[in-house]
């Protein structure tokens, strides 16, 4: 039987509380390792608020599948060593990494973020495709 998911892009949006999260993947064959079973993905994400009061992010939970459904969770401060603070219409970018053991998987997760007044929320990052070209999805 057909897997009924559909296959993520490699693209991804999401807007939580009027923060919104766009995330483009790609694969990297020069720091890729496949004989040895290691695929390397960069992602780019860009953080904008568009909420009418100042935020701060605090701190990252990434849940990162494989093709063979094997999950990791990663939970940190922060995103690159940094705790970014964001006044409305403001962005901050930053490009990360991560080692897949499949040509394939998918990424997804949430950022924790603080207003100046203290409260704290979660936003949304949709999930997005980690895919090596030449490979069967």
């Amino acid at each position: 039987m057909p897997d009924p998911r559909p296959v993520p892009s490699q693209v991804s949006e999401a807007v939580t509380r009027g923060i919104r999260v766009e995330v483009m993947s790609r694969h990297t064959p020069e720091h890729s390792q496949p004989m040895q079973g290691t695929w390397v993905f960069q992602y780019t994400v860009r953080i904008t608020n568009q909420s009418e009061e100042t935020v701060q992010l605090i701190s990252r939970h990434w849940v990162i599948t494989d093709a063979l459904e094997n999950t990791e969770s990663v939970i940190g401060p922060g995103v690159v060593g940094k705790q970014p603070v964001l006044a409305p219409g403001e962005s901050f970018q930053y490009s990360s990494w991560c080692p897949l053991k499949t040509p394939t998987g998918e990424m997804h997760g949430t950022y924790q973020m603080e207003r100046t007044n203290g409260e704290q929320f979660d936003i949304q990052i949709a999930v997005f495709a980690l895919r090596a070209p030449y490979t069967v999805h």
